[in-house]
């Protein structure tokens, strides 16, 4: 266990010693156990009791927020964080430093790479979209190119010119992997308008908010990046760290829709808001399969946060060893969309 997601409107939870227990109308309709929980998602009108919330916090468990049909993020909810003052302070000094530019070039190039790979597979394939295929191939490698031949002086708005331009190749050539029925024409958000569009808006949330949690867990400040500069309100630091996944969730989004795992009838289009979002049993589904693919990505990023951290304190021995145990536990989705059974 190690994830839980709560889908189920009308929901109360109290707390029952170490565990959630879940009334519908008054009765009561299940129980999980809070020991084994690394991470909550909560999705529409739920009712949950402070000392759950309490309990929460002294475990060590995050609560992210969804709101119902539309699935937007809403707030996080997390314990106390951590106590090492002295990485953080490093980090905002690493901030201004040269340090900045290595590491952005690295995040970039490393993200390109991977947009790249994944349209060599794909013109493994699809020969009726070669040339489409290998114009934003092309493009991509030109543009690693020029990142790799750039010094540590490059600034972040040329750095940021240069992303724009492999973007707008890649979705050129990455929307052509789907059908037109589909109507997925390029990225949009705020709201998804179509179903590709609704399933890579739902699991990049899901993913930032796993940095976001490796972050604060290590001691870091999620808020002070290296790329992504300062921004009210913005976690620019998992804004960072998540461009090189970026390419992994677009494959597995298009993995799905390949294999018609999902289709156009497991979306709602127009229903009270504009946009385009997965119906409730879509969802149910969704989180079991989003389980297996993030189960090995998040031993990646763990893997990657704590060597972002070395680097900030130039190799010194500043970040606590984890508590023995703290291995995150394999993934455990629990949608509660059948009376919590």
């Amino acid at each position: 266990m190690g994830t839980l997601y709560i889908d189920r409107k009308d929901l109360e939870i109290r707390l029952d010693g170490y565990a959630m227990a879940f009334y519908a109308n008054g009765v009561r309709e299940g129980i999980v156990p809070i020991k084994p929980l690394k991470r909550i998602v909560m999705v529409g009108n739920i009712t949950i009791e402070t000392p759950v919330l309490h309990r929460l916090a002294d475990e060590g468990v995050s609560v992210i927020f969804l709101s119902g049909k539309t699935q937007r993020y809403r707030g996080v909810f997390h314990g106390r964080l951590h106590n090492n003052g002295l990485l953080r302070l490093m980090q905002y000094k690493k901030s201004g430093s040269p340090f900045a530019a290595e590491f952005s070039k690295e995040i970039m190039v490393k993200k390109i790479t991977l947009q790249k790979d994944l349209l060599e597979d794909a013109d493994k394939d699809r020969h009726d979209l070669r040339t489409i295929l290998c114009r934003g191939i092309s493009t991509l490698e030109s543009v690693i190119e020029k990142i790799n031949n750039m010094g540590l002086d490059i600034e972040t708005e040329s750095l940021m010119g240069f992303e724009g331009g492999a973007a707008a190749s890649y979705f050129a050539a990455y929307t052509s992997l789907f059908p037109e029925s589909l109507r997925f024409t390029g990225r949009t958000k705020r709201p998804p308008r179509d179903p590709v569009n609704a399933v890579l808006s739902l699991t990049y949330t899901l993913l930032h908010y796993e940095v976001v949690r490796e972050i604060e867990s290590i001691g870091l400040d999620p808020f002070i990046g290296f790329y992504h500069q300062f921004d009210y309100g913005r976690e620019s630091l998992a804004c960072d760290i998540v461009e090189p996944y970026r390419p992994c969730v677009d494959r597995w989004v298009w993995e799905l829709f390949r294999k018609r795992t999902f289709t156009g009838r497991d979306f709602n289009e127009g229903d009270e808001r504009p946009g385009c979002y997965l119906k409730k049993e879509g969802r149910s589904r969704y989180y079991v399969l989003y389980e297996e693919w993030a189960d090995g990505i998040r031993k990646m990023i763990r893997d990657e946060v704590q060597i972002l951290a070395r680097r900030i304190t130039d190799g010194q021995d500043a970040i606590p060893e984890r508590e023995q145990g703290d291995d995150d536990p394999e993934g455990w989705a629990f949608p509660l969309d059948h009376g919590g059974k």
